[in-house]
């Protein structure tokens, strides 16, 4: 499996072989085409992330393995392609990784600048909701190990 690292340089070479912005644009936007849909009863208030100017739903599950699973959908095609970016690069990692991560690709792509301020916003929200859902992810790991670890004592 990539790290997020790797993950985050081929996003990066796969944008250096695309020069103009509205180019760039339109695969954000294929990108959002092909995230996997969410289930529809997660389209509710408590998986609307707060500060996006457009509507987006965000679930995240701590599956058996220890990795986090993520699913998003949106009513805005870029923003769908901004949250699939984050999924591709976030998606079956652990907690701790996910928290750990610099997430460089986006600037090292130009996102953050050709965003308009309420989008930018809307990114900033998105990465946040992701990292909470790891640190409840990681919060509730730790207490199952600290629980283990004081039954072994």
């Amino acid at each position: 499996m990539q790290t997020i690292n790797e993950i985050q340089d081929e996003i990066i070479a796969e944008f250096a072989d695309i020069d103009d912005w509205m180019d760039r644009y339109a695969y954000i936007i294929d990108l959002g085409n092909a995230l996997p849909p969410i289930d529809e009863s997660y389209k509710t208030p408590e998986h609307l992330i707060e500060g996006c100017q457009s509507r987006v739903w965000l679930n995240a599950e701590l599956l058996d393995n220890g990795t986090v699973e993520y699913t998003a959908d949106s009513d805005a095609i870029i923003v769908k392609g901004i949250i699939s970016l984050l999924i591709q690069v976030l998606n079956h990692h652990t907690p701790a990784e996910i928290l750990d991560a610099d997430l460089y690709f986006i600037d090292k792509i130009g996102l953050a600048e050709h965003l308009s301020p309420t989008r930018s916003n809307g990114l900033v929200a998105m990465l946040r909701q992701m990292k909470m859902y790891a640190l409840a992810f990681k919060t509730r790991q730790d207490a199952r190990s600290n629980a283990a670890d004081s039954q072994n004592a």
